[in-house]
């Protein structure tokens, strides 16, 4: 299973990037928060239960700014997006928790 930690859209092409443990309220203006796994919004960092993880980190460049979504999870966001994706990166990062 591949579990969905922070869930972002309609990040402006300005940004150069986001701040480690940013506050919701300090994200550049346009940007929106979608639903992660846990049902919530907002950034849920790294926890495995055991052993060394993968995390997949994808970022999409579309060809408009989405409309504001009710609070969508990844596939609803997917979903929006389809027909809109010009480009995208993936930045694979691994993860083990201490003993």
């Amino acid at each position: 299973m591949t579990w969905v930690h922070w869930v972002l859209y309609d990040i402006p092409a300005s940004a150069g990037g986001i701040a480690e443990a940013i506050a919701p309220t300090a994200l550049l203006p346009g940007t929106h928060e979608g639903i992660n796994d846990w049902k919530r919004s907002g950034y849920g960092g790294p926890c495995p239960p055991i052993g060394r993880h993968r995390y997949f980190f994808k970022l999409y460049a579309l060809d408009t700014t989405l409309p504001k979504l009710a609070h969508p999870d990844k596939t609803a966001l997917e979903r929006a997006m389809t027909r809109h994706v010009l480009a995208q990166a993936t930045l694979i990062g691994t993860y083990r928790k201490g003993r």
